[in-house]
């Protein structure tokens, strides 16, 4: 592993600034082959049928209504109040969406709405009626969720370091209304690789870079060690406390075929011997690619592998 793999996206705020400056969706990949390798016709019938699943499933998940590709603001939360919504009189201006929602208002780390009278507004699905305090997507129970728009659209609240952000989708979104498929290599069985999962002490954390800026301490539970053509790589996983490793990567092919700001990969946990099992055809690029209203890890140093990784999901090209 070498630290002269290609340049990333750069991180272009601080946070400390950031805070203060306050054709139809189709889900069809272009590129579906998979290699004969195979080792018989009912084997490559099977992995190929596994592969077409994954992509269809991953191009579902990004058309939702709530889907990445619904997002249309990103708009950053200074203290006080703000009036929300799609006239030019707003503090915060919505792209789409009634032209007065209410008033949104930041106070010693904690957010509360108040919604504009006559306006439908739900809270979590409900009917919203007066004042209410917002969880932020960093609460045990995940964010508060407004609806509007006859709950076609959707705003949240997002925490990044000590910034607060209300992140806003909508169904009728361009990017999602207009999506242009997924691309992909050609799914590849020596990209499926064995790998060692090897713990790190308990309670290690890494900090990982997100492309706006700000720096957050994730935990860390080990590193995979996995060989490719005879060459060791490590990539340092970590855990969001789900029933899967999360990978941020960067490689050979990031800004030549794949995304510049590398991509992911959700691996199985290892079992009890450190056993574990990559599967690089599912490498996926990350919200970034798809949005400019998205918070995106970035891949630390240690996991910028001086390797082609031609498989998985190819850089996105917007019809737009």
């Amino acid at each position: 592993m070498v630290n002269s793999s290609p340049k990333l996206l750069p991180a272009r705020f601080a946070a400390l600034g950031l805070c203060g400056l306050l054709s139809a969706c189709s889900g069809g990949e272009r590129e579906t082959g998979v290699s004969s390798e195979a080792q018989s016709p009912a084997e490559l019938a099977a992995f190929q049928a596994d592969q077409q699943h994954w992509r269809e499933q991953r191009a579902a998940e990004l058309t939702r209504p709530d889907g990445w590709t619904s997002l249309v603001g990103l708009h950053w939360i200074g203290p006080g109040a703000h009036h929300l919504g799609s006239d030019t009189d707003n503090g915060i201006r919505l792209a789409v969406g009634p032209e007065h929602l209410g008033m949104i208002e930041l106070n010693a780390g904690a957010t509360r709405f108040v919604p504009e009278r006559g306006v439908a507004v739900t809270l979590d699905g409900a009917r919203l009626t007066g004042p209410v305090e917002l969880r932020a997507d960093d609460a045990a129970g995940g964010p508060s969720v407004l609806g509007f728009d006859d709950g076609r659209g959707l705003a949240t609240v997002i925490k990044r370091g000590a910034c607060h952000a209300l992140r806003v989708k909508h169904a009728d979104a361009p990017r999602r209304v207009g999506f242009g498929g997924l691309d992909y290599w050609p799914a590849r069985r020596e990209w499926r690789v064995a790998g060692q999962f090897v713990e790190h002490p308990p309670g290690k954390t890494l900090p990982i870079a997100n492309i706006i800026g700000t720096i957050e301490q994730v935990a860390n539970p080990g590193v995979v060690e996995f060989e490719h053509d005879g060459t060791l790589h490590r990539i340092e996983a970590l855990d969001h406390g789900e029933d899967t490793l999360f990978l941020v990567f960067a490689d050979r092919t990031s800004g030549h075929g794949s995304y510049g700001a590398g991509r992911y990969l959700d691996a199985p946990r290892p079992d009890a011997q450190g056993r574990i099992t990559l599967d690089f055809n599912r490498a996926y690029n990350p919200p970034c690619a798809f949005t400019a209203f998205a918070t995106c890890p970035l891949p630390p140093p240690e996991n910028r592998l001086d390797l082609a990784i031609e498989a998985g999901e190819k850089t996105y090209a917007s019809p737009h």
